[in-house]
């Protein structure tokens, strides 16, 4: 304990020596995730607008579709098989926050995610960009300050790429706050073990948000209040889509046995870009890429879509999505998540009109994350996001629970490795 002329308490000169590390740490990973995206987003404008005028075709018709994605499927695949490092390990058993991988898989795997972004892969950027600047914050720290544990080493790579990512330190503080990233308890009080991270997140999100101003909200009319109705529509929303959440993780891993039969990456990433080619010729341009401005799109022309529509839309980008993860795209699946929800959310207000829109593609976000994320405070700060309205905050807490009772102990998205073949594995690398 600090006395009373001593400037700083023993937690607090503890905290000290991490604020500069964060703080790079937080600005390095912002950048790492804008270069990765701009070069992604150069090439998907070649590959989808300067290619299909140059030969004279339609970048949205389905024989363009099909090609880009299966030629993304084969790119992919060789960069899997020839690449040093081999892109790291299979992206289904991997999550958002995972233990550092070896420097080496790194290009491998920036290399994956920019073809697969590019080429309209149903994925996002987060889970390989965060795997990036997790291995780069760890192998840079560990030689700067090699008393510091590994476990924060991963806490601020973390925090700052998630900041980066959604453009605010608040998403990180929850997800981490749900996260275990070192071995045991931490003693630690809440704030102390947040401090850095959040220094990281902060300086993430800044960096991103001067130079990107990046932004979720859709276009949707404002809520007006609760209303007493409004609740029961809200458990109804949010657990139905919580179940058509949960049909795409139990058929994870019997799509994942599928792509695995085929033997080899070239093939399998090969055969998994058709699929996706296929089902984005059935869905449509909006079922494809990682959905963010897909979905700002579809709720800008809300109209043109009816009910089948809606539904069409939110299955083929479920489906895209549980190919894409499972043949082995490297990506985050959150936002192709966020879209699926918002096409659901749709859909209620398309079937009963008197749930406002903005109720329903909130509690749809919300039960669709909860089923395929398992992260309770994520999914409430992604639905809250996309419809910045405080007024549905209390509705959505209630619509939470009864979601995460049909949810709780269930699979993960996510597929298990055997200890020993995943040591194996990492050490092959």
């Amino acid at each position: 304990m600090a006395g009373p002329g001593e400037p700083m308490t023993p937690q607090a000169r503890a905290l000290l020596p991490l604020v500069l590390p964060a703080l790079l740490i937080g600005v390095g990973s912002s950048l790492i995730l804008l270069l990765l995206s701009l070069v992604a987003e150069r090439l998907q404008d070649l590959l989808w607008d300067t290619l299909p005028d140059a030969v004279g075709v339609s970048g949205t018709s389905a024989g363009w579709i099909i090609g880009v994605l299966t030629a993304a499927g084969l790119v992919v695949g060789l960069v899997v098989w020839k690449v040093p490092g081999h892109a790291g390990p299979d992206p289904a058993t991997l999550g958002l926050v995972d233990p550092p991988l070896p420097v080496r898989v790194l290009p491998g795997i920036a290399l994956a995610v920019v073809v697969g972004l590019a080429g309209g892969v149903s994925l996002g950027p987060e889970n390989p960009i965060t795997a990036i600047n997790i291995a780069l914050a760890y192998t840079l720290g560990a030689k700067a300050m090699p008393r510091t544990p590994a476990a924060d080493w991963v806490a601020l790579a973390a925090a700052g790429t998630i900041g980066a990512l959604f453009g605010t330190p608040v998403a990180a503080a929850l997800i981490l706050s749900e996260t275990a990233t070192g071995p045991g308890p931490d003693p630690r009080p809440l704030w102390d073990r947040l401090f850095a991270p959040l220094v990281a997140a902060g300086a993430g999100a800044l960096t991103t948000v001067l130079i990107a101003h990046p932004t979720f909200q859709i276009d949707v009319e404002a809520y007006a209040g609760p209303r007493w109705g409004d609740i029961l529509s809200a458990m109804v929303i949010s657990t139905a889509a919580a179940a058509i959440g949960l049909c795409a993780v139990y058929a994870f891993p019997y799509l994942h046995r599928v792509f695995r039969q085929l033997g080899h990456p070239v093939l399998m990433l090969t055969v998994g870009g058709l699929v996706l080619g296929v089902l984005g010729a059935l869905g449509g341009h909006l079922t494809l890429f990682k959905g963010l401005d897909e979905m700002k799109e579809l709720t800008a022309h809300a109209s043109e879509h009816d009910a089948g529509n809606l539904l069409l839309l939110a299955l083929v980008k479920l489906l895209a999505l549980c190919v894409a993860a499972t043949c082995g795209f490297r990506g985050g699946r959150i936002f192709p998540a966020v879209f699926v929800g918002v096409a659901l959310g749709m859909l209620a207000h398309a079937l009963v009109e008197s749930v406002p829109p903005a109720l329903a593609i909130t509690c749809a976000i919300l039960g669709l994350l909860l089923a395929t994320t398992r992260q309770g405070w994520l999914s409430l700060f992604t639905a809250a996001v996309v419809v910045m309205d405080l007024e549905l905050l209390p509705v959505l807490c209630v619509a939470a629970l009864p979601a995460w009772l049909l949810v709780t102990g269930r699979p993960d998205m996510l597929i298990e490795e055997d200890s020993s073949d995943a040591v194996k594995a990492r050490h092959s690398q």
